[in-house]
C-alpha cells in the first residue's frame, strides 16, 4: 500500500542542500532514517517503506551528491556524511531515530552511531562493511578512472550482476531498469568523489563501541559486501545479529525489501524510542 510522503530539504554546515522523504505514521511507535548506497537515491527504499508496518515513520535521505541533493565541489568524507544525516534529523525535529543503511548507507550509519550516539537508537547495516580491504583504495580508484575515461554506461554490465540476482534480473527487468536508469543519472565528479571516500573507509576501531540494537543482513551472494564482511562486522558490534539472505545479492533493499522491513522493524521495536 502506497504512503503519504512529504518533501523537503535540510541544509549541512556548508550550506549543501539534502534532499529527504519523510513518510509519517499518526501515532508513530518508532522513527527509522534510510540511507542508500553508491550511485543510488532514497528511491531505492520505495519497497522497503510499503512492507514497513504504517505506525513506524520513516524519512529517506539523498546523500550529498546523490538524488537531487547539492553535489559540491569538496572532497567527501563519511564523517561530513554522518553529519548530514544529523542535519536531517535536526530539520525533522527527530532526537533519535534508527539507522539503517545499504552498502555505502551502511557506512554511514556505522560513521552516525559512531560521532552520534545519542541520536542513534538503533542500526540496521545491509549489504555493507566497516573496511574494503587492503586494496580498496586501488580497486575505487580503479572504478572511478574507468567512470570518468569511458562513462557510468561502461560501468552497467559490471554493476548489474553485482547488484541483483539472475533470477531477480529475469523476473523483475523494470524494477533493474529504474535502478540503471538512477544510477545513469549521477553527477560524474560526485561519483568519483564517492569512490575516493568508500576507498579510504575504514570504521572498524568504532565497532566495538557501538551499543545500540543492531542487525546485520546480507545476501548470501554478494559479491561486493560478501557474508564474510558481514560476519565480521557482527563479531564486532556487541550484540549484533546477523541474516543471510539466501540467493540475494547486493542490493537487498531491493530484492528483499519484505526481509529489510522486518529487520527494521524489530531493531525499531528493541531501540525503546520514546516519542512524544
Amino acid at each position: 500500500m502506497s504512503r503519504t510522503v512529504q518533501t523537503g530539504f535540510a541544509h549541512a554546515a556548508d550550506g549543501i542542500g539534502l534532499h529527504w522523504r519523510h513518510y509519517p505514521a499518526e501515532r508513530p511507535r518508532a522513527r527509522v532514517v534510510l540511507i542508500h548506497a553508491l550511485a543510488m537515491d532514497g528511491s531505492t527504499w520505495a519497497g522497503v517503506i510499503d512492507a514497513l508496518p504504517e505506525e513506524v515513520s520513516a524519512i529517506t535521505v539523498d546523500c550529498r551528491g546523490h538524488g537531487i541533493s547539492d553535489t559540491g565541489t569538496d572532497d567527501f568524507t563519511l564523517t561530513q556524511f554522518a553529519d548530514d544525516i544529523v542535519a536531517v534529523l535536526d530539520a525533522a525535529g527527530w532526537e533519535r531515530a534508527v539507522i539503517a543503511g545499504c552498502s555505502m548507507g551502511g557506512c554511514v550509519a556505522q560513521a552516525v552511531a559512531a560521532h552520534h550516539p545519542y541520536r542513534t537508537a538503533g542500526l540496521v547495516l545491509i549489504d555493507t562493511t566497516a573496511s574494503y580491504g587492503p586494496d580498496a583504495s586501488a580497486n575505487w580508484a580503479a572504478r572511478a578512472d574507468k567512470a570518468g575515461a569511458s562513462g557510468l554506461e561502461s560501468l552497467l554490465p559490471f554493476q548489474r550482476e553485482r547488484w541483483f540476482s539472475d533470477a531477480f534480473r529475469a523476473g523483475q527487468p523494470d524494477r533493474v531498469a529504474e535502478t540503471e536508469a538512477v544510477f545513469l543519472r549521477n553527477d560524474l565528479s560526485a561519483y568519483v568523489r564517492s569512490c575516493t571516500m568508500l576507498g579510504r573507509a575504514d570504521l572498524r576501531c568504532v565497532l566495538a563501541g557501538l551499543c545500540v540494537p543492531a542487525a546485520v543482513l546480507v545476501g548470501s551472494d554478494d559479491r561486493a559486501t560478501t557474508p564474510d564482511m558481514a560476519r565480521d562486522l557482527v563479531a564486532a558490534i556487541p550484540g549484533a545479529t546477523l541474516q543471510v539472505l539466501e540467493g540475494a545479492r547486493h542490493f537487498t533493499p531491493i530484492e528483499r525489501p519484505a526481509a529489510i522491513a522486518q529487520a527494521i522493524t524489530t531493531i525499531a521495536d528493541r531501540s525503546g524510542q520514546v516519542l512524544p
